[in-house]
């Protein structure tokens, strides 16, 4: 494995070195968008662990390194500390709730209201806007979608993960990252993108909770053909009976044109607002 000034991790003492002898992996749940992810142990605490799997996924954990080691937020995935030293792994908290993508679609009609899938889509806009809002630079996520949602305590906290395809503001796509079905057209077209394409995927997050459905799962194939239908315009279908300030904001945050688009500051004012109205409303 490359060093650490090659990788231009983080400068020791900015994340805890862990001894990978102290962790014990239990059970693969699942894969980023690099590296597979294991339920571990490590110092009496069940923990995830992410390992990358090739020397081709070096560049993708060290920019996650370096983006969990700047932030602090609760709806952002906690980063222990890594293992840089004989293997390369990071080691976070751990969500026994699994992500919200699998709450959304894998269990047979999940309980929840219209409460809960406003603060889950509220809770994803305040960390992306705490992302936006960082200084020097706003960190773009890059790859939000409902898969990289994870929940727990009993699914009422929501948090942010897989940060390895997160960049600084305003940057040219190299190549397809993230999910076409949450992507924002900018991206995949390659052309200069900002954080709006957070507010973007954002948005098809929040059709997403509150509809129950995937997210163009009536399109087969390839995920060009999704990505060739949103570059013509195509959208996700509009909610029966769902209310107005709902869709507008949602229909807002994935116009084709990213000024128009609002800020993840302004979605979480309006979220803030629209919550109190929704608690015993059910979807």
């Amino acid at each position: 494995m490359a060093n650490r000034d090659k990788l231009f991790l983080p400068k020791p003492g900015d994340v805890e070195e862990i001894d990978y002898n102290e962790i014990e992996l239990i059970q693969i749940v699942g894969k980023g968008s690099f590296g597979v992810v294991y339920k571990g142990l490590w110092r009496g605490d069940y923990v995830a662990v992410k390992h990358i799997e090739s020397e081709a996924e070096r560049k993708a954990f060290a920019i996650e390194l370096r983006q969990l080691s700047r932030v602090c937020h609760d709806n952002i995935v906690k980063l222990h500390g890594a293992c840089t030293v004989d293997r390369f792994c990071l080691v976070m908290e751990f969500a026994e709730g699994g992500s919200l993508y699998n709450v959304l679609h894998y269990l047979s009609r999940p309980a929840y209201s219209a409460g809960h899938a406003v603060h889950w889509a509220l809770q994803c806009a305040r960390g992306v806007a705490y992302l936006h809002n960082m200084k020097p630079k706003a960190v773009i996520h890059r790859d939000l979608k409902s898969p990289n949602l994870l929940l727990i305590k009993d699914g009422t906290i929501l948090k942010i993960c897989d940060f390895g395809t997160a960049c600084e503001r305003k940057t040219y796509m190299t190549n397809n990252k993230g999910s076409a079905a949450w992507m924002a057209p900018e991206v995949f077209e390659s052309s200069t993108y900002t954080e709006k394409c957070d507010v973007f995927s954002w948005g098809v997050i929040l059709w997403e909770v509150l509809s129950r459905q995937r997210p163009f799962s009536d399109i087969g194939g390839s995920a060009y053909r999704i990505m060739w239908a949103v570059h013509k315009g195509d959208r996700p279908p509009l909610i029966d009976g769902c209310p107005k300030p709902f869709e507008m904001l949602y229909t807002r945050c994935w116009d084709k044109n990213p000024s128009i688009r609002p800020s993840m500051e302004e979605v979480v004012r309006i979220m803030t607002a629209l919550f109190t109205f929704v608690s015993g409303y059910d979807v």
